[in-house]
């Protein structure tokens, strides 16, 4: 029997750092938005203060199963407010830092499910 390592179509985080991520190689200095379906646009908020509802408001359109919430360095829980929108989707939600995110995401991906990672990255001071 000829074994072959699982390949999935997903796009993966391959590299990450402090203030940065590597999306396919790409690397991405920005918040972003990942999905294993190829959704990928910047997500608009530079800090975890700058959050709002609209901000996961967007992501409850993708339809995904799961959305995975990279809070930047540290782990941040949003408010429960900010994600009623994914709630009325019936949308899974997960928080995490982004290191730990990224890493959850790119199991799911692989996995085959429909999961989109929300990823915070906050530039170092």
């Amino acid at each position: 029997m000829k074994l072959q390592p699982d390949k999935s179509d997903a796009q993966t985080v391959t590299s990450h750092g402090p203030g940065w991520v590597a999306v396919n190689g790409e690397k991405i200095e920005s918040s972003v938005v990942v999905g294993s379906r190829g959704e990928r646009f910047a997500w608009d908020c530079e800090r975890f203060e700058q959050l709002e509802a609209r901000h996961f408001e967007v992501l409850s359109a993708l339809g995904a199963e799961v959305v995975i919430f990279g809070s930047g360095q540290r782990l941040r829980f949003p408010r429960p407010a900010w994600l009623a929108s994914l709630m009325a989707e019936r949308t899974g939600v997960e928080t995490m830092d982004t290191a730990a995110a990224c890493r959850t995401y790119n199991i799911l991906a692989g996995e085959g499910r429909h999961v989109v990672a929300a990823l915070l990255l906050e530039q170092p001071v």
